[in-house]
């Protein structure tokens, strides 16, 4: 996740839109890493900057975490701290020439990103729930995104492809469903799952996770359109 680009070839580009990975830093079960969420948001990011003219950054890799905090590893920042570290950051792109930025989420907990999007001039939030809906049917992916809450067919998919040597054996046999959350903002997650997993890595493939990151690709041409 180290960018071999030197000033120059940033300017070179002349790039008007940057894209911001912004992962997390959290339990993915017994199979997946703490950095997943990371890993997930930095390849659809680099993904999109092979194919499109944006600056990309380095990933944000510690963000909001707190539903997570009963299981050893997982650390957080609060919501007002990665706020505020998304406007330092288009802040110093704008001193550089670069008006626009779009923030490539991993992690559904950063609910804070929504706002800081409405609030600012020039932003934009990637994926959105169409695009991650549309890019799921394209992958043929058979969990509902509410029933593959975490760590599930979605994440270790995209890591089956882009890290295989991350996944560690026995998400073969690692599904957990637990569709009824009803006081997940308030407990957290540990109520639901004693694994962490809420989903069923049992399905993942590289080729699905090959074909979700295809899908996002294409999906992000109208949010490049927006600037």
């Amino acid at each position: 996740m180290f960018l071999p680009d030197t000033t120059a070839d940033v300017r070179a580009r002349g790039a008007t839109v940057a894209v911001l990975p912004v992962g997390s830093h959290e339990q993915h079960g017994p199979h997946l890493p703490l950095a997943t969420d990371t890993v997930v948001a930095w390849e659809v990011a680099r993904a999109i900057a092979d194919a499109h003219p944006v600056q990309l950054l380095p990933p944000v890799t510690i963000s909001c975490s707190h539903e997570h905090a009963a299981w050893p590893g997982t650390v957080s920042i609060s919501a007002r701290t990665l706020h505020a570290v998304v406007l330092d950051v288009a802040e110093s792109l704008r001193r550089s020439g670069v008006p626009n930025l779009v923030l490539v989420n991993g992690h559904g907990g950063n609910y804070v990103l929504s706002n800081v999007v409405q609030e600012s001039e020039g932003m934009a939030l990637f994926p959105g729930s169409a695009d991650w809906a549309a890019a799921r049917a394209a992958a043929g992916l058979e969990t509902s995104s509410r029933a593959d809450m975490h760590a599930g067919e979605l994440e270790t998919s995209i890591l089956l492809h882009t890290h295989p040597d991350l996944v560690k054996s026995g998400y073969e046999t690692g599904d957990h469903l637990a569709d009824d959350r009803p006081h997940l903002l308030t407990r957290g997650l540990a109520p639901y799952t004693p694994s962490g997993v809420v989903g069923r890595p049992s399905l993942a493939s590289a080729e699905k996770g090959r074909d979700v990151l295809a899908a996002l690709v294409g999906a992000f041409g109208p949010y490049l359109d927006l600037f």
